[in-house]
This record gives structure tokens, C-alpha cells and sequence, in this order.
């Protein structure tokens, strides 16, 4: 009997003990940089066609770990292996299935130090970010275990006289994950044992900047007791192996997390009948955001300065989450964009081993040159208050920057940016306001910063997104507090993290007996 699902908690790196612990995870890993992993095809390691090589993205030259890469071949081998897995693993009950996922949250927990190590050095996170997306991982699998072994137990339906009713779940069977690398453990963790405990078998492609994250993962589902085969791990580049995996047609659904385009491309492919494909593919996808802060003149500027800091900087602004848009009313314009100035100048940018580093850099070369063409932007767009360089330095760093006075219909304030850029628009009152913040094709996350009530119940039905915040931060949901999930182009409202969550990886199957 499991007991009701709590967060893991945070680590307060100002304890010695828990300061101790992590330098020395750091030191032990950065000792084990440039190993080697396979791919997994059926529980066995496979060399694969060549091998992706990750790289620290704080200098571009120290190499994390190399990781074979799947050709066609391999996913073909791997399909039908799921296949062979998924009959048996189908059959487990939902208790069972639901005991892998908490002894793999489990052994997470223990190697708690270790993986965010590992994030460090391969995503580029600081101390806390890395901390906070493990501490994630282990939620993602303590709360969909939970919810299966409630799923499990049936549907509730009316029983008509002289007959026996009864509706259950069924998993869907064979399917892909495709994670993306801004959260490397959290995100494909969830994707994973979301579709696995709903008894489906998945064909695992990691994202290619951060790949070892990804064997890691598959290596403690494994020592948590899942058969082989239930997750073949297939990494590799999307337009070698990708398109093949969306399109196969014994593939049964998609649950991907990436950028729109992609998003939308995934959706199309899928959408396309292929010869011997005998169902409609399910695409759960989530594809980013252009989220906003809005403040108005009742808030608490100067929380509401923090919020906007934190979440358009937090992680480099690498978060589909991030704040890219501060929408401020007028009256107190002025005030809020030079506190958030301060504050921006006071972030402390450097390698994020060290722990005193609040900013680290973008995930790759191509991330930064991206982010460059914006900032070449910004002086025609707006004004640059701070920031809206390149670093001076090795690595992907990006200065983090603040653009003011942009008008809400320019680039900088519609399209997805994905670093340490903010926005930051003029509006006449919160009407205004709410209008420039509905004013993009996306709807993730956004906050309201107010102390008014009548404007605080608008928002809640009229601010257009997924997840809506409060007179505190739009980024950092939680776990089953916070179902995650965006409208319009930020995706299918998956929802993750929520009862609704599994239905996803689910079908309903009714059974009428006549008495």
C-alpha cells in the first residue's frame, strides 16, 4: 500500500552536508567524462551506426559521454521487440507495474547527487536547476505509479437491469518518446513511465545534445525491474530515425516535447495513413511558448521583479516556461523595469559547477548563434536596458539581457527565443495589458502580478494559457499541484503531472453481459 504522493523536496546546498555531498558527486564524474554507452534493444547492448558525442555546452571542448546512434535497422529490430515485450508486460497488473516506477524513484533518490552531476555537465545547469529537475524525475514516477494503481481499479458505470457492465483501461501498445534536453531527466522520465506503467512498451529517442541523461534513465528502469524490451533506447539524429519512428506504421502513438515546428511536423507524419497501419495515432505533444508576466500598478513591485528575474533567467531562459514577455502597465513602468534591471546586473555568470553561479550557458553552439540573431534585433526593436552581447568568453554564453519599449507585434515579443532574452512591453492599464498577452498563436504559462481582486478573477478565465500563476512566478510547476500543459500552439494540453495525465497512453474498453 503506497502512501499518498508528497514532492520530493528541494536540497538546501547552504547545509554542509548536502554542499559536501554534491562537490563530491562533481568530482566523481567529472573523473568518469567520455564514457561510452549503447543503445538497448531488447535488454541487450547494441553498438548501433556511429556514436553521438555530448559536450560540456561551458566550453564545447570537454566531452561528456559518447552514445552509440541507431540507424533504420535498429528501429526496425527494436519495434518488433516492443511488440514481443508488450504482450507480457501488458498483463503485469498495475500494482506491479506501478512497483518499478516507485523502485526506480527509489534508486534516483539515492543517486540524487550523482545525476545532477551529470546535468551539470551536460545541460548546463546550475546547482539548483539540476536539483530541481531531479527532484522532478523522482515525482514524475512516485505520482503516475499512484495514479495507475487508481486507473487500474475500473470505470464506474451504470448497471442496467438483468446485465453486467463494466469499463477498464487498456494500454494502447507500441509507441515513441520523444524527449526534449531542457529538462534531461525530468521531462523524458515522465514521458517514459507514463506510457510504461499504462503498460504500453516505447521506443525511446533521446534528444541528441543530451543523450547520456537518457542512458541513465534507462539504466535505472532496468535495475528497478523493467523487462527488457518494455523501453528500447534509440538515440539518434530526428531526420535519420525520427521521421521512421513517427511514421512506422506499427507504431501506435507519439508523445513528443520539443519545439513547434517539429510539433507540428510530427502531427502531419503521424496524421498519414501508411499501408497495414490499423489505427488513428494518438500525438500527445507540447511545443513551447511565448509566456508573460503581467504587472499591474496594486502589485507588490518589487515581487514582482523576482518573479520576472527568476523566470526569464532561470536555466538561461531554456525553459518552454521561461518569461519572455514582462507586460507592465504605465503607471508603474518605469519602477518595475529598473528593479528588474538591478537584479539582472547582480546574476553571477560562470561555470555551473560552482555553486555561486546563477547563469550558465545556452545548450550548443547553434543555440547561441540563434539567440545572437535576436540580440542583433533587439536595438532595432527596443532599447537594450542590460545585456545584448555574446559573452566574452568560452562556451555558449549569452549575456542575459533586457529589452525594453518593444512593441507587442514585433519579433522579440512574438516568436520563441529559448535564452536569456526579455521583453519587456508598455501597456496603457490592464486591459491593455491582458490583450498584448493574449496576443501570440502560443498559451503555455503566465503570471499576474496584482492585488486586485476583480482583475485576478479576469485573468483566471481570461488570460489564455495552460497554466496561469498568481502574484508569484510562471515557471517551477509541480508535480500534481500544477497540471502541465498549454493551448493554441503551445501544444495538446497534455496536462502532465495530473489525474488526467495517463488517459493519455490509454483506451476505454467496455463489456456488456446479458444476464
Amino acid at each position: 500500500m503506497l502512501t499518498p504522493f508528497v514532492n520530493e523536496p528541494l536540497r538546501d546546498f547552504s547545509d554542509p552536508v548536502q554542499r559536501t555531498a554534491m562537490q563530491q558527486a562533481i568530482t566523481e564524474v567529472a573523473s568518469r567524462l567520455g564514457e561510452s554507452r549503447p543503445l538497448v534493444i531488447n535488454g541487450q547492448a547494441v553498438s548501433g551506426v556511429g556514436e553521438m558525442v555530448s559536450t560540456d555546452p561551458a566550453d564545447n571542448q570537454t566531452v561528456v559521454a559518447k552514445v552509440a546512434k541507431a540507424g533504420p535497422a535498429d528501429v526496425e529490430r527494436a519495434i518488433t521487440g516492443a511488440w514481443d515485450a508488450f504482450s507480457a508486460w501488458q498483463a503485469w497488473t498495475p500494482a506491479a507495474r506501478a512497483q518499478v516506477l516507485v523502485r526506480a524513484a527509489a534508486i534516483m533518490r539515492r543517486r540524487k547527487s550523482e545525476l545532477s552531476a551529470w546535468e551539470i555537465f551536460e545541460a548546463g545547469k546550475t546547482w539548483g536547476e539540476a536539483d530541481g529537475d531531479v527532484a522532478e524525475a523522482i515525482d514524475f514516477l512516485e505520482y503516475y505509479a499512484r495514479q495507475m494503481i487508481r486507473l487500474g481499479q475500473g470505470v464506474e458505470v451504470t448497471q442496467l437491469p438483468g446485465e453486467g457492465d463494466e469499463a477498464f483501461y487498456q494500454a494502447l501498445g507500441v509507441g515513441v518518446v520523444i524527449p526534449p534536453w531542457n529538462f534531461p531527466l525530468a521531462i523524458p522520465t515522465g514521458m517514459v513511465s507514463a506510457a510504461v506503467v499504462s503498460g504500453n512498451a516505447v521506443l525511446f529517442k533521446p534528444a541528441s545534445t543530451t543523450p547520456m541523461l537518457g542512458a541513465l534513465l534507462v539504466e535505472i528502469l532496468t535495475a528497478a525491474g523493467l523487462p527488457p524490451g518494455v523501453v528500447q533506447f534509440l538515440p539518434g539524429a530526428g531526420a535519420a530515425i525520427g521521421d521512421l519512428m513517427v511514421s512506422h506504421p506499427k507504431v501506435r502513438f507519439i508523445s513528443f516535447t520539443g519545439s513547434k515546428d517539429v510539433g507540428l511536423h510530427i502531427i502531419e507524419l503521424a496524421a498519414h495513413h501508411q499501408p497495414g497501419q490499423r489505427w488513428v495515432k494518438r500525438v500527445v505533444a507540447e511545443m513551447g511558448g511565448k509566456d508573460a508576466i503581467v504587472v499591474d500598478e496594486t502589485a507588490d513591485l518589487s515581487l514582482a521583479a523576482d518573479g520576472i528575474v527568476a523566470s526569464a533567467f532561470g536555466f538561461q531562459g531554456q525553459k518552454c516556461s521561461a518569461c519572455s514577455r514582462a507586460i507592465i502597465v504605465d503607471a508603474v513602468y518605469d519602477l518595475v523595469v529598473a528593479a528588474v534591471v538591478e537584479r539582472t546586473r547582480a546574476l553571477v555568470m560562470g561555470h555551473p559547477q560552482d555553486p555561486t553561479v546563477q547563469v550558465g550557458p545556452v545548450i550548443d553552439p547553434r543555440a547561441k548563434d540563434k539567440i545572437a540573431t535576436y540580440l542583433a534585433l533587439a536595438p532595432k526593436e527596443g532599447t537594450v536596458a542590460i545585456g545584448g552581447q555574446v559573452a566574452d568568453r568560452p562556451g555558449n554564453y549569452i549575456q542575459p539581457t533586457v529589452v525594453v519599449d518593444v512593441a507587442p507585434d514585433a519579433r522579440l515579443a512574438q516568436e520563441e527565443i529559448f535564452g536569456p532574452v526579455l521583453t519587456v512591453i508598455r501597456a496603457t492599464d490592464f486591459e491593455h495589458a491582458l490583450q498584448i498577452a493574449n496576443g501570440t498563436e502560443y498559451g503555455l504559462t503566465g503570471s499576474l502580478y496584482s492585488a486586485d481582486r476583480s482583475r485576478i478573477s479576469r485573468a483566471r478565465t481570461e488570460f489564455q494559457v495552460g497554466n496561469l500563476y498568481i502574484n508569484r512566478k510562471c515557471t517551477g510547476a509541480m508535480v500534481g499541484a500544477h497540471p502541465f500543459g498549454g493551448f493554441n500552439m503551445s501544444g495538446t494540453d497534455s496536462k502532465t503531472g495530473s489525474p488526467d495525465y495517463l488517459l493519455l497512453f490509454l483506451e476505454m474498453k467496455a463489456v456488456a453481459e446479458k444476464f
